[in-house]
């Protein structure tokens, strides 16, 4: 197994802190879901944190209008959940949106389809 330089682990802290958080994220959500409706079936894809580790981008695999307001609504308390739930220094402020490489895999997919379908 590599080592980094000086390090304990394979791989850099910002990949590490994104898997904990997309873990946490999604422990909360299922959580969450059980109070409300709206979120319906979401499963966080990836996390994506800035380098000073101050913001958090969370993916989901779709994200509807009602979905986005109750994480929103409920962002102080998922991210008092990573708070109680991480050693990290500072937590970060976290945002949230539908995963883009889902997006264009369905629409690559639909033209895909037409493709086929004109074909016959």
């Amino acid at each position: 197994m590599a080592r980094t330089e000086g390090g304990h682990h394979p791989y850099p802290r910002s990949a590490r802190v994104n898997k904990i958080l997309q873990q946490v994220i999604s422990d909360e959500m299922t959580r969450l879901s059980d109070l409300d409706d709206r979120l319906g079936i979401l499963t966080v894809t990836g996390v994506d944190t800035s380098p000073d580790m101050r913001q958090a981008m969370v993916y989901f695999d779709s994200l509807t209008p009602e979905a986005k307001e109750v994480l929103e609504e409920s962002r102080a308390q998922i991210q008092a959940s990573v708070n109680a739930q991480t050693r990290l220094k500072r937590t970060p402020k976290l945002s949230f949106m539908a995963d883009p490489a889902i997006t264009s895999g369905g629409a690559v997919e639909d033209i895909l389809r037409r493709q086929a379908n004109e074909d016959k």
